[in-house]
């Protein structure tokens, strides 16, 4: 995982299905917020997104650049390339999500009653062999619990054993989510207009429009 202030390594995407294809290095100028979500992801579509069209509405003018990334790392038949053109182009939603958003009324005609207004597109996924590298799994662990270390020594095996089973669980590998370590969706990454990663969160934090904001005053 890249450190918060270190240059953000560019995001991979396979294909962007909406919006002309950019990078870091082409907003330069410009703040970045990335928001990471899956098609099949209630929290997603409750929050997240709301959030993310939210900031682009009140300060697309004032430097903000809003991009989104659709990963997969479960329900790998739903989080899928087409339903993220089909989230595009009609706003049809699928699964969990459908199942909440008509819950909350949400829904009209059963589709998003609102068009994403910024760029979209899907995490570059490859399958993986099922193979697990234990370097990889390291890795992964200290991603995620910075203070494994300090765990008793049946806790980091259990740990260990855990990962591994999750990773040859998994039928793909999502890029974008694996280098920046993000441990779930809605997920958020925020560059700032030198292309120095300034934060990551998982969730909705509810103060992600104020360090947008901060970043946006700075020079």
């Amino acid at each position: 995982m890249p450190e918060i202030g270190e240059k953000a390594p560019e995001l991979a995407i396979s294909e962007w299905v909406q919006g002309l294809p950019t990078t870091f290095a082409d907003e330069r100028d410009h703040v970045i917020l990335v928001e990471v979500f899956q098609v099949n992801c209630p929290g997603c579509f409750l929050y997240g997104i709301p959030e993310a069209i939210n900031i682009y509405n009140q300060y697309v003018d004032e430097g903000i650049r809003v991009v989104g990334v659709a990963t997969a790392f479960e329900d790998y038949d739903k989080n899928t390339l087409e339903n993220l053109r089909a989230l595009a182009e009609h706003g049809t939603v699928i699964g969990e999500t459908r199942r909440a958003l008509e819950q909350y009324g949400q829904l009209q005609n059963d589709t998003l009653p609102y068009k994403i207004p910024f760029p979209l597109g899907m995490d570059d996924l490859s399958r993986v062999s099922g193979q697990v590298d234990d370097d990889h799994v390291m890795a992964y662990i200290k991603a995620q619990l910075p203070d494994f270390d300090n765990e008793s020594p049946a806790r980091r095996q259990d740990i260990i054993q855990r990962v591994k089973n999750y990773m040859r669980s998994k039928e793909y590998s999502a890029k974008t989510f694996e280098m920046y370590a993000l441990r779930g969706t809605p997920s958020t990454i925020l560059v700032d207009r030198h292309g120095i990663l300034r934060d990551v969160s998982f969730g909705q934090t509810g103060n992600m429009e104020s360090k947008v904001v901060k970043l946006l005053r700075e020079d």
